[in-house]
């Protein structure tokens, strides 16, 4: 499950397109930030997605990822000239292909890699689904079959883009949009061009109007009134807000528990998923395990990453595309190695869990005041030459991880209730090699 949304220059402070997306995978797949300079090919060359290989674009623009581990597409990223792509799981009432295809997070990378607007890299990725198709496995440890949509997004327009197989719909945004793991569009601006005809003839719809959302979304799909609630919810946080949404807002819809944030609140209290998603038994098994902040406008484009899981306990750390990134140690995998930036955070991410309400009330405050303290020193820095920007991002990140640490020793040896939560942690644990959830001695190194 997964949630990303857009607020058009109208809806936000900045004058500018913001977005925001948080990627919910399985609990030990690692995300790791990756950035990738513009390169050009020679005629006749392929490129090997996750699955299968296609023809290679001549040139392709320098593209910042945020990539499980094990994927060759990525979950949300940004490109050179400012476009930027989220992607979500759906659900139609066809059945996802399981022959190996592009998969949703390879159509993302590849739209980001060919498009030099949102609307070239709509496209892009309707193109290649045309002419390749959607299929294979898209889980990690778990086998999981689904077809995608999209938010794509520059500092001008916004588009949302379904597909269900080899045909698509795409919708111009408005004010502001917000997309979950569910179809949305109703009638689309754009679409394949036997689509309407396609579902007609499955049975999906009658009469006159054309709904494409009512006549593709699988209403058998036990995920269903989960994802509209969240897609709910964004729409409701984007809409109160509009005409004054900063970053800082976007970062503070992406840590959203629904309305149950307050004195005592812990993860274990949440029934169903918020968008801010915490994994536990049962059908919660996702957690939200990196998220990103775009901040699109004329000078230029500024992106947000926490390259790390629960943005409630991470930090928001600034990046630009044409500077590189700040070291983050080895890429990780789905076993701890203290040496990644994903895995050093998954420590005081594990261990916030065993006293969630005291520790982040105590953490909290100082995690808001770091991320306004970087938002004010970078973002007059937008236009500004690279050596000025580097330094002040490495500051960020400097201060971030200096944080984090302080914060780790501070909570470990805390009280340890809600076991029947932590329970939930400690297959996981074993897993990845390393008792997090359960053992201070391993949260202190």
């Amino acid at each position: 499950m997964c949630d990303t949304m857009a607020a058009r220059g109208v809806a936000t402070s900045t004058g500018g397109t913001l977005f925001a997306k948080n990627s919910d995978r399985e609990r030990n797949e690692a995300q790791y930030l990756q950035l990738l300079p513009a390169q050009s090919y020679g005629r006749g060359a392929v490129v090997r997605c996750t699955y299968i290989a296609i023809p290679q674009a001549a040139r392709t623009h320098a593209v910042l990822l945020s990539r499980p581990f094990w994927i060759w597409g990525a979950e949300m990223g940004a490109n050179e000239h400012g476009v930027v792509i989220g992607n979500e799981a759906v659900h139609p009432r066809a059945l996802p292909q399981r022959q190996r295809a592009l998969i949703g997070m390879d159509l993302l990378r590849l739209g980001l890699e060919r498009g030099a607007t949102a609307a070239q890299a709509v496209d892009v990725i309707t193109g290649l689904l045309e002419a390749h198709g959607q299929g294979g496995s898209c889980g990690h440890m778990a086998t999981r079959f689904y077809d995608n949509s999209f938010i794509i997004a520059d500092r001008d327009e916004v588009f949302v883009l379904e597909t269900i197989g080899r045909r698509w719909a795409v919708e111009r945004a408005g004010t502001t949009r917000a997309i979950s793991n569910t179809y949305t569009i109703t009638t689309p601006t754009s679409a394949s061009a036997d689509l309407e005809a396609f579902a007609r003839a499955q049975g999906w719809c009658g009469g006159n109007a054309f709904d494409f959302a009512g006549a593709v979304t699988n209403p058998d799909n036990p995920g269903l009134p989960v994802a509209q609630a969240r897609c709910a919810r964004a729409t409701l946080r984007l809409g109160a807000d509009a005409g004054k949404i900063t970053p800082a807002s976007m970062m503070s819809y992406l840590r959203d528990h629904g309305g149950l944030d307050g004195p005592g609140f812990h993860p274990a209290d949440i029934v169903g998923a918020t968008i801010c998603m915490h994994a536990a038994d049962g059908t919660r098994r996702g957690q939200s395990v990196g998220s990103i902040v775009s901040d699109l406008r004329g000078a230029g484009a500024l992106h947000w990453v926490t390259g790390t899981s629960a943005p409630c306990t991470s930090v928001f750390k600034p990046v630009f595309v044409a500077d590189g990134l700040p070291d983050q140690g080895a890429i990780p995998g789905d076993a701890f190695d203290g040496e990644t930036l994903w895995w050093r955070h998954e420590v005081l991410h594990r261990a916030l869990l065993t006293d969630y309400p005291a520790a982040m009330a105590d953490i909290g405050p100082e995690r808001d005041a770091l991320e306004a303290r970087f938002i004010a020193r970078v973002e007059p820095l937008i236009a500004a030459p690279g050596a000025e920007r580097r330094a002040a991002v490495a500051a960020c990140w400097a201060e971030a991880a200096e944080a984090e640490a302080g914060w780790l020793g501070r909570i470990v040896g805390r009280a340890r209730p809600r076991q029947s939560y932590l329970g939930a942690w400690r297959r996981h644990d074993r897993l990845a090699g390393a008792s997090l959830t359960c053992t201070p001695a391993i949260a202190a190194q």
